[in-house]
């Protein structure tokens, strides 16, 4: 027994002396830890200022019923608990009861209350007893950011995020993703202390190394016409039962990205940000691809505007395959500039087979050179690479070449179609699509962003103004009568295409017009694309599409002042500054009498009408078609005159 006894008291003393450290270090990183705490990412913001996305603190309370002294729990349980239920709104016998049970089963980590703002984490921390901090109180703090989207649902997957799983690896998406080096900031570490239940409870009320807030970034979207983005494409949806649709708006000598939303619906019907279709999904474009078509053509002179071509009975066949028509019976002889205008699948398909038929590499290699065949590079991830099919491929046919010509058999995403139409607004210079404009810490600007130019000309400037001609009469009298308005000029194209190949009474459409606008001097260009709407509904580009793009076309005309903002020098002696002339003339010379304000934008004329003390009410947009006071009538102060405009 003795020599046992000896030999436990040589091995404690081995231990205590030669590896005591060793186990002691064990101990402490099995009770003690340090943990990670977020940094606060820096805000997200529209050009103008506004937030799209922001770090919000969250704060979970907790009480340590152990470490207070028996003589300061007993001295402010009762106080403390008449604050908590000031606070929550619960008995203060409630938390009396609740307090002495935690004293009594000593409950190091009792929840007090979850996700409290600032302000309110700020009065709980004052409270009896919580006061005195974590040591002599009891108080636990535990912080947390969210973030938060000030606008709502509109923008979602545009806005994006940004996540960090337990392994580390991230999961990025939209700004919030692309960006995410710059928001992220740096992380803080804070100790803590392993207690019951395999709980960690904070050490102390300091941090060891202090989180370093992200950078702030400004976007290029503009939440006013981001919200009528959004809207217009939402009413054209839900009114076609569509499954899903994109609308991209683009500043276009800039390239920055005003608006841009991706509407996707539910089982229930509703619809909400579900993917970002405009970035990541390429599909055959139909009828907006002979936009590529007659540009390639037009540079590689095998034919002119006034070329004439026989569209037949509105079906010319292809081997084993026919192409169609819209139009029964077809459009006879017309010029490629008609062909274009009313959107003839014939006549595109049978020049481009006639010229290229035997070299057809010619043809698919200036799609090539105008950059068609490549992505964007976008900052944002996910975008989709276009598919444009090259002769000796095995999925190259006989008929491949003539169902290229109009939109078939390629695929692209709608943003890489919209930046094919803005570089033919910009005279065939081709701009990066891009969404952010700089990065700022505070007032300073760590890093800014500006204009990148992909191809300084993807055509001759002869071949885009010929181009941009065809496109304004497509709606001055071709398949976009529809979309027509006497306030300024659109330009654009209509695109049709199959979204399945089924049987007809199963097949299904994808609906799209892309353009610009004012199309005589462009300020933004837009593209829209509408997925499997209610055939009988409505299926064609025309009817779908385009009245989308016309609806924001006007409202950011005629209701958003950014024109004056932006391009003032440009503008001197447009509609708009003659709009303004008129507004003013009346402003100083009816007071007390009822003016004629037929043909007035909405704008001006709520200004004119409230100064002079009516109130005003406003039916639909654009210009006034009718009053409902006279003009000539003398008027009351705060009557009421109802506008109907168009």
């Amino acid at each position: 027994m003795f020599v046992f006894a000896v030999l436990v008291l040589i091995q404690l003393v081995h231990i205590q002396v030669v590896e005591g450290d060793k186990y002691r270090k064990k101990a402490e990183k099995r009770v003690f830890k340090t943990f990670d705490i977020p940094a606060n990412r820096g805000n997200l913001y529209d050009s103008k200022g506004n937030l799209l996305a922001t770090s919000v603190p969250k704060y979970d309370v907790r009480f340590d019923a152990v470490t207070v002294k028996d003589r300061l729990f007993k001295k402010h349980v009762d106080s403390l608990s008449l604050s908590l239920a000031s606070e929550f709104g619960k008995p203060a016998s409630y938390y009396t009861k609740m307090l002495r049970k935690a004293r009594s089963h000593k409950n190091r980590y009792l929840l007090i209350q979850r996700n409290m703002g600032y302000s309110q984490y700020m009065r709980v921390r004052n409270f009896p007893l919580f006061r005195l901090g974590a040591n002599r109180g009891g108080l636990i703090v535990e912080q947390r950011t969210i973030r938060e989207h000030p606008i709502g649902k509109i923008a979602e997957r545009t806005v994006g995020y940004e996540r960090k799983d337990e392994q580390g690896y991230y999961t990025r998406v939209g700004l919030e993703g692309a960006y995410g080096p710059f928001l992220r900031g740096k992380e803080g570490k804070r100790k803590k202390q392993k207690i019951a239940k395999n709980q960690w409870k904070p050490i102390g009320d300091a941090n060891e190394v202090e989180p370093q807030d992200g950078f702030d970034v400004i976007s290029t979207i503009d939440v006013n016409i981001q919200d009528i983005t959004h809207h217009a494409l939402l009413a054209q949806l839900e009114s076609y039962d569509a499954e899903h649709g994109t609308v991209v708006v683009m500043e276009t000598r800039t390239g920055e990205i005003k608006a841009i939303s991706n509407l996707g619906r539910t089982a229930s019907g509703k619809y909400y940000e579900k993917l970002n279709y405009a970035v990541g999904e390429a599909h055959e474009p139909g009828s907006t691809f002979k936009l590529m078509t007659m540009v390639a053509i037009l540079e590689d002179n095998v034919v002119d505007s006034s070329t004439v071509v026989d569209t037949e009975n509105g079906r010319v066949k292809f081997y084993d395959r026919t192409v169609r028509d819209s139009k029964w019976g077809g459009y006879g002889k017309i010029s490629m500039a008609e062909a274009f205008k009313l959107s003839s699948n014939t006549a595109f398909a049978k020049i481009v087979d006639q010229h290229y038929k035997n070299n057809p590499k010619k043809f698919v290699n200036r799609l090539i050179d105008m950059g068609i065949s490549k992505p964007l590079g976008l900052s944002i991830r996910g975008e989709g690479k276009p598919k444009i099919p090259y002769p000796g491929d095995k999925n190259w046919y006989g008929t491949t070449l003539p169902w290229m010509a109009h939109g078939y058999g390629v695929a692209i995403t709608p943003l890489q179609t919209l930046a094919f139409y803005n570089a033919i607004a910009n005279d065939g210079e081709l701009v990066k699509p891009r969404f952010i404009k700089e990065v700022k810490a505070w007032d300073r600007v760590h890093e800014k962003f500006d204009k990148e130019v992909l191809n300084t000309a993807i055509c001759s400037k002869k071949t885009a103004r010929i181009a941009q001609e065809m496109m304004k009469e497509v709606v001055r009298s071709g398949t976009a009568t529809n979309i027509k308005t006497n306030a300024f000029a659109i330009a654009g194209k209509t695109g049709t295409c199959w979204g399945n190949y089924g049987k007809d009474q199963e097949r299904e459409y994808i609906a799209s017009f892309a353009g610009y606008f004012p199309a005589d001097d462009p300020k933004y260009s837009c593209i829209v694309v509408i997925h499997k709407p209610n055939k009988k509904k409505g299926y064609y580009g025309s009817v779908v599409a385009a009245p989308v793009f016309k609806a924001i076309a006007k409202k950011i005309y005629n209701d958003i002042p950014v024109v004056d903002e932006i391009f003032a020098a440009d503008i001197t002696y447009s509609k708009v500054t003659q709009n303004f002339e008129n507004y003013f003339e009346k402003a100083q010379t009816y007071k007390t009498v009822m003016p004629d304000v037929k043909g007035m934008s909405a704008m001006d004329v709520i200004a004119l009408l409230e100064n002079m003390g009516l109130t005003v009410q406003i039916k639909g947009s654009g210009v006034v078609e009718k009053q409902s006071i006279a003009p000539g009538v003398k008027i009351q102060a705060k009557q009421t005159i109802r506008l109907e405009l168009s």
